[in-house]
């Protein structure tokens, strides 16, 4: 018997080392070689300190800054390891809300949502992405649209016109892949970091995220 199973034993250890062990490692060590900055997180700088990825949201709250999708992860309740507590951006809890249209807590909280939007901006139509979470609760990227609809809010807030705001937008949109895959996006935590840069009146570029 043991003459039968051992070329399915030897079969079973050498895919192992093949597909489990052998080609991680080499696509891993070809990746930091022709893309270092993505394999290492596509981590952004500032100051020669890390403050996030491009590719994992933040929360900002601040009038100043522009502001992401909603997020619904969430992480356990200090207080009591049983229950749970909003989390927005919890990197370690990916997750949507699970709620459907039909949920009366979801549209509760969308009109909420909607009516302090338009209360920040009642001549412009609030977008959709600016009141509805990820599936992850991670995404990092808003619309154009969702951007130029807060740019009044920044703007007064930090007293720069609208006009170089808006343009902030406009030359940090990304478009799509090859001109063919996704849809237009604003990464917000390199645009909150451009406009810091602008507001100290220095030079701000078009961050690259790639």
């Amino acid at each position: 018997m043991l003459r039968e199973i051992r070329p399915a034993i030897l079969i079973l250890v050498l895919l192992t080392l093949i597909t489990g062990l052998a080609y991680p490692l080499a696509m891993t060590a070809i990746a930091g070689v022709l893309f270092p900055k993505q394999a290492q997180g596509s981590l952004i700088e500032k100051d020669g300190k890390v403050i996030g990825s491009a590719l994992i949201g933040q929360e900002f709250k601040d009038d100043k800054y522009f502001h992401g999708r909603p997020s619904a992860t969430s992480a356990p309740d200090p207080a009591d390891s049983t229950k749970t507590i909003s989390a927005p951006y919890n990197a370690a809890n990916s997750a949507g809300s699970n709620l459907g249209p039909t949920s009366k807590a979801l549209n509760d909280r969308i009109k909420e949502d909607v009516e302090k939007l338009k209360a920040e901006n009642p001549s412009a139509s609030v977008p959709v992405d600016l009141v509805t979470t990820s599936g992850s609760g991670l995404d990092p990227d808003i619309s154009p649209e969702a951007a130029l609809f807060q740019v009044p809010r920044v703007a007064k807030a930090r007293n720069m016109p609208e006009e170089l705001v808006r343009q902030l937008v406009i030359a940090n949109t990304q478009g799509r892949f090859a001109g063919l895959l996704g849809e237009p996006r604003v990464n917000v935590l390199a645009l909150n970091l451009v406009l810091d840069r602008a507001a100290s009146k220095e030079h701000a570029p078009r961050l690259d995220l790639k």
